[in-house]
Parts: C-alpha cells; sequence; structure tokens
C-alpha cells in the first residue's frame, strides 16, 4: 500500500512538476519586477489634477486652498536626468525666494542612479541649495562644501528617497532631513539667489547634472519644522504641500515642469524627460 501510495506521488511529480516549476519562475519574475508591490497597484493622477489655488493672484496668500484630486494619489510620471547639462530652469522667482531672515526649507523624492559621481538635484544662480552624492550646502565662489552629510551616500543609491534641507537664516544653521528624519544639522551659508533656479542641476546652464529620478519638488520661504517634514514623509510621493501660506513654488514634475503651487513659476525643461516607469521601484512609506 506505502509503494502504491509512493508510486501515485511520483507519478504526480513527473506529470505536474515542470508546470509547478514555471509557475514558480514566473511568480519569482513578477516578483522581481515589483509586479506585487502596492504602490504598483495604486491609482495615479495626471499633471494638474491637484493644484494650489491663490484666488488674489501668484504670490499671494490670503484665502489660498487646494484645488482638484489632492488625496496624495500617485502621480503619473516623474522626471528622468540622466546628468551632464540636463536641467529644469525655472526664470523669475524673486530676488530672495525667502523671508527677510532668508529662511528657506527645499524637499524633494529622487532616485539617485547607482554609479553617479556627482550631480545636483537643485541649485539657485551662483548657489546650490543641494548637491550629490555629496548632500549639502555649497559655496558660492567654489563649489566647495560648506554643509555636508553623507560623503558617499552609498544607502541613498537605487531607492526613492525624501530629501527636506531647512536653513534658518537667524542663526545660519541647516538641516538636512531623509526619509523624515534629521540626518545633520551645522553651520552653513546662506546667498541670495538671483531670479533664477535649476532642478536636476548646480544652476542654471551648469553642467553638474543629476543622475536618475526627481519628483515633487516643494520651496518654501519658511524653515520647517521636524514634525512638519515628518508628516510630508508620511504622506508619500504623492503628497501636497502643506504650509501653504509660506509656499514660494510647487513643481511635482508630473509629465511637465510647471508650478502647480499657485505661482506660476513655470520650469523649461532642457534635455530631461518625463517617464511612467518609475513605480515598481517605488515603496510608499
Amino acid at each position: 500500500m506505502a509503494a502504491f501510495k509512493l508510486q501515485s506521488a511520483m507519478e504526480y511529480l513527473m506529470t505536474y512538476g515542470w508546470a509547478i516549476l514555471i509557475i514558480a519562475v514566473v511568480l519569482g519574475a513578477l516578483f522581481e519586477l515589483g509586479f506585487f508591490n502596492s504602490s504598483s497597484l495604486a491609482p495615479t493622477i495626471p499633471a494638474g489634477a491637484c493644484q494650489v489655488y491663490r484666488p488674489q493672484g501668484p504670490g499671494t496668500t490670503a484665502f489660498i486652498n487646494t484645488e482638484g484630486t489632492c488625496n496624495g494619489e500617485l502621480p503619473q510620471d516623474v522626471a528622468k536626468f540622466s546628468g551632464g547639462s540636463q536641467a529644469i530652469t525655472i526664470s523669475g522667482l524673486p530676488t530672495s525666494p525667502t523671508s527677510p531672515n532668508n529662511d528657506v526649507t527645499i524637499t524633494f523624492w529622487m532616485y539617485l542612479q547607482r554609479g553617479s559621481s556627482s550631480g545636483d538635484a537643485f541649485g539657485f544662480t551662483k548657489h546650490t541649495i543641494l548637491s550629490l552624492p555629496y548632500i549639502g550646502l555649497q559655496s558660492a565662489s567654489s563649489f566647495g562644501q560648506v554643509f555636508v552629510a553623507d560623503s558617499s551616500t552609498s544607502n541613498l543609491f537605487d531607492t526613492w528617497s525624501f530629501i527636506a534641507f531647512s536653513y534658518n537664516g537667524s542663526t545660519g544653521t541647516g538641516t538636512l532631513y531623509v526619509n523624515g528624519a534629521q540626518a545633520a544639522t551645522g553651520a552653513a551659508t546662506y546667498f541670495t539667489p538671483n531670479q533664477a533656479a535649476a532642478i536636476g542641476n548646480r544652476e542654471p546652464g551648469g553642467s553638474v547634472g543629476f543622475n536618475g529620478l526627481i519628483s515633487n519638488v516643494q520651496l518654501y520661504n519658511s524653515t520647517l519644522s521636524a514634525n512638519q517634514i515628518q508628516a510630508m514623509y508620511t504622506s508619500g510621493i504623492g503628497g501636497v504641500p502643506i504650509v501653504l501660506n509660506n509656499l514660494v513654488a510647487w513643481w511635482p514634475l508630473n509629465g511637465n515642469a510647471n508650478d502647480y503651487g499657485g505661482s506660476q513659476y513655470n520650469g523649461a525643461p532642457g534635455g530631461v524627460v518625463f517617464t511612467t516607469s518609475w513605480k515598481s521601484s517605488y515603496t510608499a512609506p
């Protein structure tokens, strides 16, 4: 009887073993491609589905609010940079898009491509807010590092990360946050920008371009608190601005480089493409 059962089991395996193996291989491939990542199945929204409305005109804050689908859904597209001179240039910013104390906060989501030796994620004319892979504040004269948080960034390669940098003009202190947690803080020097900025490069017209993906860039004229930055990280890559009265501009980079912060600081993409092939690499917080 036992021998009969063993023979039946062997015949079953011989008959269906290859099918089971093929199914296992297919499931493994789908897992590697991110098919079972919940973010890959999440709904997405097109460009402009959510935007900030300023009823009294660009730059005003009275009765400011958000309109549209602003529930944190994923964007359809993100911006793809390949280094070099590629950049999204923003012209027409105020001489100082910051408060009288020069307080400023810049936040964005990024996917830094492995193998990148350099590349700046956001820069003002003659001044860089965040430089990668040496994340920090840079000098306007020599572009030397003034405030360095992580000289290797090995933990930031090939993964989506939420980056926030705030500068307190009263104390001259810069604080870097990675994925909602404070990574470093120290003395920093801030130089007033000259009415132009670049996403994905050291400065407008620069040649130190970012290599990877960038999404949801937000610029504020205040020093956001640690709790506020943590809340922004928790809201994910589709999160909307949370301090509207201090919002200068908002570039979701969801299919275009327009400012959806209500002040019309639209960007001009130079060699930058927008791609839908990004969700499988993203995992929501």
